[in-house]
């Protein structure tokens, strides 16, 4: 019974983000290691699910590795120029055939559908098609890079076409001139252009680097564009990782709305990533992500799902919707992504210049970041503007947590009147008070 309940809070918790994202078009890049790996089947039964759910997804892959393969089968050694690979007759050719075998790999990926497993009754199409339209980089430092490209155009009104058919579109790291060349690009640069040109809502890197880590080797969980912007100029990331940065700097700053870095190695790490608050990548946005702000009328049905389990267990005081929407203005909100994640009250008794802070409560899974820290000073500061001089509260249960914030034990005598009147002497409420 325990796992059967596990299961439906599970479900519940993600159906959040299930209405969001319907609708919305993610670009999903991997590298070729992805497909070396072995992690092909897994993501494409991912990326499906991604769909079942209405989300619209363009898939670009890499190949830097099958084109080193098939150098090295021709004895044909690989040049570089800063990184970027020189593209000559023969690299050419090897792009070309490294490009033909992963489509026809990834294709079979989506085409799998046996019982019993994630894939069952999945029809996935997937289409590619001549959707970049490329142009040569040139010379650069004296250097002709020859058939290396970048993307000049993307054709975005034929793929939302085929987007709004729940196929899945597939972009090679291939793109096509008007004069009938081709040119070797990035799986980056196609990502990211495809991302800007179709609006999408989210890019996602799937790559072959580790977690990102600050220079104390602490995880970045999330960057705005501008502190990713920063970590990248201060130089301590592995060349890879800053390199997938750059790029999802680039795609944030054009109007895509999120950016991903997520590992390929973790099992499931895109539904992770975009299933659980905290993620298992790195999450880089325009703006932070987080807010914390006073509640609008948009709010209640996050704020009523939050407290009703602590209203069922008797932590909290019943509250009922209506009585929520005629005190709106008194709750204060932190949400992540669009999801509410806690929230607070603030009653106001300005002939005392007191206040009492209400229905402080944090989502379960995120209770240990500091959010119920956060929304604490946020009503502290609040008060502080309205001419609060004390804050109190009345817990049954978290008089500890308060105590370790400055509230100390006081008596009801020591309430406002209005308030000592409304005492509900059957709860027995525990009233600390702390001076601001």
């Amino acid at each position: 019974m325990e796992t059967f309940n596990q299961f439906v809070q599970w479900l519940r918790s993600v159906a959040p983000y299930v209405h969001a994202f319907r609708g919305k078009t993610f670009v999903v890049a991997f590298p070729g290691e992805l497909v070396t790996a072995g992690a092909l089947p897994v993501l494409a039964q991912d990326l499906s699910l991604l769909v079942a759910l209405g989300i619209r997804v363009v898939v670009v892959h890499g190949s830097r590795p099958q084109v080193a393969e098939q150098l090295a089968l021709r004895n044909v050694e690989g040049r570089f120029h800063n990184g970027v690979r020189i593209t000559d007759t023969a690299a050419l050719e090897c792009a070309k055939e490294a490009a033909g075998e992963l489509r026809l790999d990834i294709e079979a990926a989506f085409s799998q559908g046996l019982p019993n497993t994630p894939m069952a009754h999945a029809a996935i199409r997937i289409i590619s098609g001549n959707f970049v339209t490329a142009r040569p980089l040139g010379v650069i430092d004296g250097v002709d890079l020859e058939l290396t490209g970048m993307t000049r155009k993307i054709a975005a009104e034929t793929i939302h076409a085929i987007l709004a058919t729940d196929s899945v579109v597939l972009l090679s790291p291939l793109g096509f001139s008007p004069t009938g060349e081709v040119f070797n690009l990035t799986m980056e640069d196609v990502a990211v252009s495809a991302a800007i040109a179709l609006h999408a809502d989210k890019i996602i890197f799937i790559t072959e680097t580790m977690m990102m880590k600050d220079e104390a080797e602490v995880e970045i969980r999330e960057l705005s564009s501008h502190q990713a912007e920063a970590v990248l100029q201060a130089g301590f990331l592995p060349t890879d990782a800053a390199f997938y940065l750059q790029h999802s700097i680039k795609a944030c700053n054009n109007g895509v709305p999120r950016a991903h870095i997520l590992p390929f190695e973790m099992d499931g790490s895109t539904l992770l990533e975009l299933f659980t608050h905290d993620g298992v990548g790195t999450m880089i946005s325009h703006e932070n992500l987080e807010s914390l702000r006073q509640a609008t009328i948009e709010d209640v049905g996050g704020i009523i799902k939050l407290i009703e389990p602590l209203e069922a267990d008797g932590t909290l005081v019943k509250r009922g919707r209506e009585l929520i929407e005629r005190e709106i203005d008194n709750f204060s909100v932190i949400e992540h992504d669009g999801v509410i994640f806690g929230c607070a009250a603030l009653y106001p008794f300005p002939a005392e210049k007191m206040a009492e802070m209400a229905c402080l409560t944090v989502n379960p899974e995120v209770q240990a970041q500091g959010d119920g820290e956060r929304i604490l000073k946020h009503m502290e500061n609040r008060a502080r503007s309205l001419g609060i001089k004390q804050l109190f509260v009345l817990t049954t249960r978290t008089s500890h947590w308060f105590k370790k914030r400055g509230f100390v034990p006081a008596t009801v005598d020591a309430l406002p009147k209005d308030r000592q009147h409304m005492y509900n002497w059957q709860r027995k409420s525990q009233v600390l008070i702390k001076p601001l």
